[in-house]
């Protein structure tokens, strides 16, 4: 019981100093998850303690990026949950399609691969010309991933399965090339897609959104920083917007939960009904 007392502490003490050095803030992540990839990256690299951690990446700043690397969620696929994927065709795209243009954000975009999917999804409706996506990250380095557009061949195999199963209308390997033992998306699929730096954590309101997708992140963080993301989404979200989340998360337990109609309950999307200025926005 004791130990686990002083590696607690180690743990909050790290997290304090990774915010105060670096300006990243996991303090109010799930500290399960925190622990689990800490103790990860301590196995990895053999360093003895998170005490013995925390005085390494105060002064190494690259010993810094290996542990942030390590600590940060970049776990995704093409067209994951194809279910998900048949419903925005179905349920949302219709709505989508009355509009001049079309905001989206797809926050938590990792490596890029759920914004190239959104990207196919949107060319195959008729929308991709008139949608632009901002795609959000606080990982650089995946970020960088997400912009070169080039993924592993081991994985297409799935990737080509969920499409499908996701309604694809054609076959994937119209929208990449392979090379190698690797395929690059081809480049059309990126020419309406920002792919930006934004911390949820930390950062504000980002512009305002038709739809917000935002897939298996809020499952990492405690309650509270939860209800400050779920308010943000709020807050970027024009009246009749669409919130989705993972298949397990909701905004049940949310303050923001008078804001939004339950529009899809299998698939977790949300539809704000908060008028911001009075009026229906749309």
């Amino acid at each position: 019981m004791e130990q686990a007392k002083i590696e607690q502490i180690e743990l909050d003490l790290l997290l304090e100093a990774i915010y105060r050095r670096y300006g990243y803030d996991f303090r109010q992540y799930s500290q399960a998850s925190v622990r689990r990839r800490v103790q990860h990256h301590l196995a990895k690299t053999k360093i003895g303690s998170i005490s013995e951690l925390m005085s390494k990446i105060l002064y190494d700043q690259t010993l810094f990026q290996s542990l942030f690397f390590d600590m940060s969620i970049t776990v995704t696929e093409m067209f994951r949950d194809p279910w998900f994927y048949l419903a925005l065709r179905e349920k949302i795209i219709p709505f989508l399609k009355t509009f001049p243009y079309i905001n989206i954000w797809q926050a938590g975009c990792a490596t890029g691969e759920e914004a190239y999917s959104l990207a196919i999804v949107l060319k195959e409706e008729g929308l991709y010309k008139r949608t632009h996506i901002y795609a959000t990250d606080f990982n650089d380095a995946a970020l960088e991933k997400a912009k070169a557009r080039i993924y592993s061949l081991e994985r297409i195999k799935e990737y080509s399965a969920n499409y499908q199963k996701a309604g694809g209308q054609h076959s994937l390997a119209d929208y990449y090339r392979a090379q190698y033992q690797s395929v690059i998306m081809d480049a059309s699929l990126q020419e309406n897609i920002t792919f930006a730096n934004h911390n949820l954590a930390t950062d504000g309101v980002f512009g305002e959104m038709h739809l917000i997708l935002c897939r298996n992140v809020l499952i990492y963080f405690d309650r509270d920083l939860q209800n400050r993301v779920l308010s943000l989404f709020r807050d970027s979200l024009l009246y009749n917007g669409f919130l989705c989340l993972g298949s397990k998360e909701t905004i049940y337990f949310s303050k923001i939960k008078k804001d939004f109609i339950e529009f899809a309950a299998k698939e977790k999307i949300f539809q704000c009904k908060k008028e911001k200025f009075g009026e229906p926005i749309f």
